[in-house]
């Protein structure tokens, strides 16, 4: 399974749903580099589930155990391991879906590349639990580009349609107690980023963090700048004309998303994801019996999120910090 990323940033995240810890090695980040602990739990927290009636009740207190990579408090050099102990696994609640695939999920198409041989329960490998790893990388990245005034802020656009935040959440709770789900769009921006970050075609930062968002389960489109309203704009309406403030080479407006030539042009770097519905649902749904090769239905059972869509918005973020920070790093901004 591909779960390793290599840019100067170099990490691999391992680990199930169910198994006895998930977690992450990192290479890259610089000896001496001091992570403020409270303020990475703090991070990890807006992931983590089970706090309150919009997401699953499963309760994972999602702590970092760091295990190698820190002396005295500080980075020391070594490949930074941190585990995250799974408490809460209810591994009796999948025990149909080695025969019925749920719609919606790589049941089906893990069973395929692996042979039966998958850890289906929760998801296995597959599963969102494993973007909490991710943001132990990302929440430190967020530290570090801190220290560079580089700040990297996600936040809801819109659930079902929806952009009021209160009738979001009246629009999760009627979903969930309909059985269903709700997906929705989140929203990046990252400010303070250097002109001249990234390269171009398949160097470009479009590529470079859409490569890492799209890690980040139901995740189903990245959109840049104007994104997809752009096909509809002429070119006088779309191209961002330039002026000099202060000496500094700005834009009047941002269609591009602070990207042109897939390299930062010093403008905010805004992108925005679009996140599925929840797959695991309650309403009787159809499939197949892998076992017999017979039609069946298929009410999913278990704990699960009515929309993910909130829990996503650090994972996000997570993804874009260590972009934007593997970026500084190629281009050697990084203060010393």
């Amino acid at each position: 399974m591909s779960s390793s990323y290599s840019g100067n940033i170099k990490f691999t995240i391992f680990g199930q749903s169910h198994s006895p810890a998930i977690g992450v090695t990192v290479e890259g980040f610089p000896a001496g580099f001091a992570p403020d602990f409270e303020e990475l739990a703090a991070f990890m927290a807006r992931r983590a589930p089970g706090q309150s009636e919009l997401s699953t009740p499963r309760k994972e207190a999602d702590t970092p155990e760091f295990v190698s990579g820190l002396f005295e408090g500080k980075i020391c050099g070594a490949p930074l391991t941190a585990i995250i102990r799974n408490t809460n696994a209810r591994s009796k609640d999948y025990s149909e879906l080695l025969a019925k695939p749920r719609p919606g999920h790589a049941d089906y198409t893990a069973n395929v590349k692996y042979g039966g041989a998958q850890d289906y329960t929760g998801g296995g490998h597959f599963s969102g639990r494993l973007t909490a790893p991710l943001c132990i990388v990302g929440g430190l990245c967020k530290q570090l580009l801190k220290k560079e005034d580089i700040s990297v802020d996600a936040r809801i656009k819109e659930i079902g349609g929806i952009e009021d935040e209160t009738a979001m959440k009246e629009a999760i709770l009627k979903a969930k107690a309909q059985g269903d789900s709700l997906g929705g769009i989140v929203e990046c921006v990252v400010s303070g980023a250097p002109a001249g970050l990234g390269e171009t075609m398949f160097g470009g930062m479009e590529s470079r963090i859409s490569q890492l968002v799209f890690g980040i389960p139901a995740v189903k489109g990245v959109e840049f700048g104007a994104g997809f309203a752009a096909a509809r704009l002429r070119g006088s309406e779309n191209n961002d004309p330039f002026e000099m403030i202060d000496g500094k080479v700005v834009t009047k407006t941002n269609n591009c998303g602070g990207i042109l030539g897939g390299i930062t042009n010093g403008m905010p770097l805004v992108f925005r994801v679009a996140i599925k519905p929840t797959p695991s649902i309650a309403k009787e749904q159809d499939t197949v019996n892998l076992l017999t090769g017979e039609n069946t239905k298929l009410s999913v059972v278990g704990r699960h999120d009515p929309c993910i869509v909130p829990r996503a918005v650090p994972c996000i973020e997570a993804a874009a910090a260590i972009t934007i920070y593997d970026a500084l790093l190629e281009a050697g901004k990084v203060n010393a």
